[in-house]
């Protein structure tokens, strides 16, 4: 048990600087710069909730970047992903009550009546459900849920692409992991309850890459042939020193009123596999996806068909990148990056909206001056979800400043974000780190 002046008294004698050396240390963060940056999340605590003793702890759960596999998690498909240096970070505590009270900076506090586990249809597409499919989770594996306090503040901005709200359910779990559970649960099991989560409880369809790059953290490699159990194999990558910098741009465009474009590309595919007679295009051979055409065109219609033609291509494409990053041979990734980023474009058609005018098309402008400033060098592609948000750029380290300044001479200041790989997925942070 400790207060918040306690706390701030450790932070500022250097007691997390081993932590956050194991989170930042790569980001070339200084420790100053961690230490402001909790402190401040302490004051955030003590303003929403006070500072008497409690019995508190540090939570951080990186965003992702999606590295292969475009749309192929939702098909039971295979992905790989990277957990990046910017994170959401949380002080929590418990508070001897039913009910849990989560205030994000920037935000409206959520509170969350432990009693109800169950969806609550006011709570669709707000955080509040997030956390209350989180615990309700928790509960139906058993664990006593009990009610917490948790201040948070977020540097994976929203929209940016690198997928916040997975953050915040891993971070959730987290939380929940360590209070409820003892940290029992493993990181493949937090994510799938933030995946469960987000579906049933957020309402939003989702496959489970996102919440797996967050949770266990690093380059990873995932196959979700069997969700319940996805195969993970770490990789490693030192972009630096290949020479390279990975460069996450945000387009500007608005996420809002995109549930409905996002939800079909699922839906569309799951018709396709439906067809064949399967669940998913996981399930289905592509040769029988190929000799059924005709009459899958003419069921289905030709965007149904072409997403379909992107999953088998980028599905076999991310396992072939993992094989590329095991044999060091960036190269061959970085050309099979290119040829995702063609795909996503041409086929799978997640880079502008049948929702929105002809004349609203950032992400493929963004697209277009990328390739433009690289010239054949590195590599570039829609990032995540697509249609709005952010689009990935593998630039050489020489060129990044120039890069930087031309995508954001377009698209504004601080548009261009360089990110750094983070070895650490979603954590309870402990002094000893």
């Amino acid at each position: 048990m400790r207060n918040i002046q306690q706390l701030r008294a450790d932070l500022s004698a250097g007691r997390w600087d081993a932590a956050f050396a194991s989170l930042y240390g790569c980001a070339g963060r200084s420790a100053a710069e961690c230490r402001a940056r909790y402190a401040r999340l302490t004051e955030g605590f003590a303003a929403a909730f006070g500072d008497g003793e409690r019995e508190f702890a540090f939570y951080s759960a990186p965003g992702r970047t999606e590295l292969g596999g475009n749309h192929t998690d939702h098909q039971h498909g295979r992905v790989l992903a990277a957990s990046v240096d910017l994170d959401v970070i949380a002080l929590a505590a418990p508070n001897g009550t039913n009910t849990v009270r989560v205030l994000s900076e920037g935000f409206k506090m959520d509170v969350v009546d432990l009693d109800r586990l169950t969806p609550v249809e006011e709570e669709a597409n707000h955080s509040a459900s997030l956390i209350r499919g989180v615990c309700a989770a928790f509960a139906a594996k058993g664990w006593p849920v009990q009610g917490f306090d948790a201040y948070t503040t977020s540097a994976v901005l929203k929209g940016s692409g690198l997928s916040s709200s997975a953050a915040f359910e891993v971070l959730i779990g987290n939380i929940a992991n360590h209070l409820f559970a003892g940290g029992a649960e493993s990181p493949v099991t937090i994510a799938q309850i933030g995946q469960y989560a987000e579906n049933v409880f957020f309402g939003k369809p989702s496959g489970l890459l996102d919440q797996m790059a967050s949770s266990v953290g690093g380059v990873v490699a995932m196959d979700f042939a069997d969700p319940a159990a996805p195969v993970v194999q770490p990789l490693s990558l030192d972009l630096a020193g290949q020479g390279y910098a990975l460069c996450i741009v945000d387009t500007g465009a608005d996420h809002a009123d995109l549930t409905g474009e996002y939800a079909a590309i699922p839906a569309e595919m799951k018709a396709v596999a439906a067809a064949l007679g399967g669940q998913v295009l996981r399930d289905v051979p592509k040769e029988n996806f190929y000799r059924a055409l005709p009459a899958l065109r003419k069921e289905l219609g030709d965007r149904a068909v072409l997403r379909a033609f992107h999953f088998y291509a980028d599905d076999e494409r991310a396992a072939l990148q993992a094989q590329a990053l095991a044999a060091g041979e960036f190269d061959r990734y970085l050309r099979l990056v290119s040829e995702s980023g063609v795909s996503s474009f041409n086929y799978l058609q997640n880079v502008f909206c049948r929702s929105k005018p002809a004349e609203e098309q950032p992400v493929a402008v963004a697209l277009a001056l990328a390739g433009t400033l690289l010239a054949g060098r590195g590599a570039h592609r829609v990032h995540g979800g697509g249609f709005a948000g952010t689009i990935q750029a593998y630039v050489p380290l020489d060129f990044v400043p120039a890069f930087k300044a031309g995508m954001e001479a377009l698209l504004g200041e601080g548009m261009c974000h360089v990110v750094s790989i983070r070895p650490v997925g979603g954590v309870h942070l402990t002094e000893n780190d």
